[in-house]
């Protein structure tokens, strides 16, 4: 087994973690502003795009082999889109700005919806936990194709990717909890369990596929396809639909969201040698 991989990704999953608690204090520590916020989102989205279209997906093909690769890849990315869309229908947790100026867009323009069940955040907790067992399952998968512990460009993408988006969604959990009135012991609980649940899940990940042999390649391409379809709807159904209805500083979120996909296109360019001949012949 590749210690200094294991050890990498523990460096991973630490700081997915403390991201994800950092997201769940910020309510408490600072304000947040409704274009800081837009600005993120936009940046984030350009991310996990990037990463999904250079690098899981483009990984998942050198991992499967035989005449029906490209199919197989395809029918699992759709899979991993059709699951994301199926989450964000039935737990509704796509709302990320919870800033002051926003609420008070909300009370204005009288969007009953957001007066829901005191205890819509257990729904919103739901979804996010699934979603974040799948980016568990993406970080664990991709640092089993991390070579002589190289920092490549696939665990490194996905990481970022993860890491600048759990604060969003702890966020998410959190301030809907503070709306409906829970607790401070019961926000500390679930930002703390909902911190360790991607980490725990890409250890979870990683040993699993240890046990594989043989057929490691290949459950690890498809897990691959799968992260990418899921990366693909989260950005493009998720962050950027928030977003678009807002028509002001469209220029400041054009630039943040393309030098997100700048970034991640950049990253193909740390990436090992030995990783580029992966992608040209298994």
């Amino acid at each position: 087994m590749d210690t200094s991989a294991l050890w990498l990704l523990v460096v991973y999953g630490s700081g997915i973690a403390v991201a994800s608690l950092f997201g769940g204090w910020l309510p408490t520590f600072f304000k947040i502003t409704h274009t800081r916020m837009q600005m993120v989102m936009a940046f984030v989205a350009g991310l996990i795009l990037g990463v999904s279209i250079y690098h899981l997906l483009p990984h998942s093909l050198a991992a499967i082999s035989g005449a029906y690769a490209i199919e197989t890849v395809v029918a699992w990315m759709m899979a991993g889109v059709v699951l994301t869309l199926v989450l964000l229908y039935l737990f509704d947790f796509h709302e990320h700005d919870f800033s002051e100026e926003h609420g008070h867009q909300h009370d204005n323009g009288g969007h009953s919806d957001t007066a829901a069940s005191p205890f819509r955040w257990v729904g919103i907790a739901l979804g996010l936990g699934v979603h974040s067992i799948t980016e568990g399952l993406t970080l664990g998968s991709t640092m089993r194709l991390t070579q002589h512990g190289e920092v490549t460009a696939l665990g490194l993408g996905v990481f970022l990717a993860i890491a600048l988006h759990k604060p969003l969604d702890s966020l998410s959990i959190v301030s809907t909890m503070q709306a409906d009135g829970a607790s401070r012991r019961t926000k500390m609980a679930v930002n703390l369990g909902y911190a360790l649940l991607c980490p725990l899940a890409a250890f979870v990940t990683y040993w699993g596929a240890l046990q594989l042999g043989h057929l490691e390649m290949a459950v690890l391409g498809r897990a691959l396809a799968f992260a990418a379809g899921t990366f693909l709807c989260i950005a493009l159904s998720d962050l950027l639909p928030e977003i678009h209805f807002h028509s002001h500083d469209r220029l400041k979120l054009a630039a943040c969201f393309l030098i997100g996909i700048c970034i991640a296109y950049a990253l193909h360019w740390v990436e090992p040698s030995a990783l580029h001949g992966l992608e040209h012949g298994h």
